[in-house]
């Protein structure tokens, strides 16, 4: 279980000051469920993202990951999320199977154990081909793929997913949606960040749209469109986005 509460980060910057990057988001998302985040570039997602996993720590509010606290109870936090981020460099000269056991081993997994959680991971990913090829040799899908399992090699309760089908092939982009459905009907802890608009439609169960570090609407995807007047995802967010741009301007 994911719980956000008044979460913010700033930054300073020499010359504009203080950026406030997310600005009081508040949300959850339970076991069993896929929560999207869905926002612009710059709007604060990643940021937001980052905050969850322990890897900036919030100017002010507070979250928990699992029961754990990101602030007091990051090593905990830790144990139980996967996050894979929107950029992840491989090591080129490990192979995929290579990679993942090594990440296997830095969150404390016995080798069988590693082992095992391979032959999962290559099943439901579709990696046998290339798992004991090396990764400069990969295509972006096979990248993705071998991050995606090197992110959750530890089965954690948590999953993260910052923009995982940015620059795929049709067929990888879909292979990747599966699983994280896979992943919801195993009763995993579910956020997914994205810009594609048909991917929300077919994942999430709660969406939440960001503008401008806040969280401008939430709901369901038939709770948006009965608010917004609109079926299409794109035009929701048009006015989601357009609507706070106004009542800023006012």
């Amino acid at each position: 279980m994911i719980e956000a509460r008044q979460l913010t980060k700033t930054f300073t910057d020499k010359k504009r000051g203080v950026i406030t990057a997310v600005d009081s988001v508040t949300f959850t998302c339970q076991p069993g469920r896929i929560y999207g985040l869905l926002g612009a570039n710059g709007a604060g997602k990643t940021t937001t993202l980052r905050m969850l996993a322990t890897l900036l720590r919030p100017s002010s509010g507070s979250a928990t990951i699992a029961g754990h606290d990101i602030a007091t109870a990051p090593e905990q936090v830790r144990a139980n999320v996967g996050f894979l981020a929107a950029s992840t460099a491989l090591y080129g000269r490990l192979s995929a199977r290579e990679m993942v056991a090594y990440f296997g081993r830095l969150n404390g997994m016995p080798d069988d154990a590693i082992r095992a959680r391979i032959q999962i991971l290559a099943d439901e990913l579709g990696m046998h081909d290339f798992l004991d090829r090396r990764c400069d040799k990969f295509s972006t899908g096979m990248k993705q793929k071998t991050s995606i399992a090197r992110t959750l090699v530890h089965d954690p309760a948590v999953m993260i997913f910052d923009e995982p089908t940015l620059g795929l092939d049709v067929m990888t982009a879909r292979s990747i949606v599966r699983f994280v459905r896979d992943c919801r009907a195993r009763g995993k802890t579910v956020i997914y960040s994205t810009h594609v608009m048909s991917e929300v439609e077919k994942l999430c169960d709660t969406i939440g749209i960001i503008h401008n570090g806040r969280l401008v609407a939430e709901g369901s995807l038939d709770q948006l469109r009965a608010k917004f007047g609109e079926q299409d995802m794109e035009e929701i967010f048009v006015k989601a986005v357009g609507g706070e741009a106004e009542r800023n301007a006012a």
